[in-house]
């Protein structure tokens, strides 16, 4: 699945690990593969099939975003987004949601 990052500090993550002590540890690990599970997945279907990952629709004022399940209360927030080429994701932020 096509992905973009909104903000420059989750791409250098992804790419480098630049920053990576803002996160405990594992939380960067689980960042790490799910952004793996999103670049394999053929669409949101996939996302849901894997429970452990808990894909969900937020509430209220977040209503246009999802999220999924990183480690220990952190979760990654998404947006569905579609262009001329069909659905993509964008990476909106790893949230501390406890």
């Amino acid at each position: 699945m096509r992905f973009q990052f909104r903000t420059d500090a989750l791409r250098e993550l992804y790419v480098s690990e630049k920053n990576a002590q803002r996160y405990p540890p594992q939380v960067v690990t689980a960042f790490l593969n799910v952004m793996g599970i999103i670049h394999d997945a053929k669409d949101e279907r996939d996302l849901r099939a894997l429970q452990s990952l808990h894909y969900h629709k937020l509430r209220g004022q977040r209503g246009h975003q999802h999220a999924l399940n990183l480690h220990g209360g952190y979760r990654l927030i998404v947006e569905r987004q579609r262009d001329e080429e069909g659905r993509w994701l964008l990476i909106v932020d790893i949230e501390d949601y406890h």
